[in-house]
């Protein structure tokens, strides 16, 4: 059996690394593949070229049900149909609706089920409550699995919604400030700036690491690799960056150093404009 391990992140902060992780230490063997920073539906490039590929004797790890799609709808009609080519599908946070637990389900009904007490009239009647004790269980199994996309897309809804509302309170508060203090609101300890100021750069947390790898391998500078070669070295390795906790707390965390080819270019610009 061919395994995969999907793994997907929609924001800077969420962590790939921890997916990736909790997956292979389930299922070492696994063929890791990645999406970052997309939106919401399942227009993912990664996944939209394992997809159609799939088929019976493949295996696709989630870490859990959000990875897979956080719309509802669209996510059951892409399990259903995994389900039916025959591909076995794993949620590690959500057992209970992995297609094994899906089958066994299934096989605990009694559709297989033929009486023949030789009463005709009483075989019809038990054959047609077997047949209603089955529906009612693939039924309910398919309300199990709908149930869970259903409570991820309302756990992502209520997320970014009390970050909007977050941010609006936000924006108030700094209007009252500039009121108050014309010249020097922004100067006032209960400021708080909402995005990037106009003019300033975007720090990216893992730009300076990645540089020093750059830096190190690329024959450009230091090393004698080119981007071909330097793009699968960076894909293999993995630099840390500092963290913060809600405790405000500053603890390093580990991630991967793969770049795009695009993002390649610009660090190396960058690091021969200095």
């Amino acid at each position: 059996m061919k395994i995969y391990g999907y793994v997907r992140v929609s924001t800077l902060e969420q962590n790939k690394e921890r997916q990736i992780k909790n997956i292979l230490r389930e299922y070492p063997e696994a063929i890791i593949m990645s999406d970052e920073y997309t939106g919401r539906t399942m227009d993912r490039p990664v996944w939209s070229k394992l997809y159609p590929k799939l088929k019976k004797g493949n295996m696709v790890v989630f870490d859990e049900v959000s990875r897979m799609s956080r719309d509802a709808e669209e996510g059951f009609k892409v399990y259903q149909e995994l389900y039916e080519r025959g591909v076995e599908l794993i949620f590690l946070k959500e057992p209970h609706i992995s297609t094994t637990s899906y089958r066994e389900a299934l096989k605990s009904s009694i559709n297989e089920v033929d009486v023949k007490s030789g009463d005709h009239d009483i075989d019809d009647l038990i054959n047609g409550m077997m047949t209603v004790i089955n529906n009612f269980m693939l039924a309910k199994v398919k309300a199990d699995i709908r149930r869970a996309f259903e409570q991820s897309q309302a756990e992502t809804d209520f997320r970014a919604q009390r970050v909007g509302e977050g941010i609006t309170e936000t924006k108030k508060h700094n209007e009252e400030l500039k009121v108050l203090y014309p010249d020097t609101y922004k100067d006032h300890p209960e400021y708080s700036q909402i995005g990037r100021e106009k003019g300033d750069k975007l720090n990216i947390k893992k730009a300076q690491p990645i540089m020093d790898l750059i830096r190190k391998y690329s024959k450009d500078f230091e090393g004698t690799l080119n981007d071909k070669e330097l793009l699968g070295v960076l894909s293999t390795q993995t630099v840390k960056i500092p963290n913060k906790k809600r405790s405000g707390k500053v603890e390093e965390r580990e991630i991967s150093a793969k770049i795009a080819r695009n993002t390649l270019y610009k660090y190396k610009k960058m690091m021969k404009s200095k």
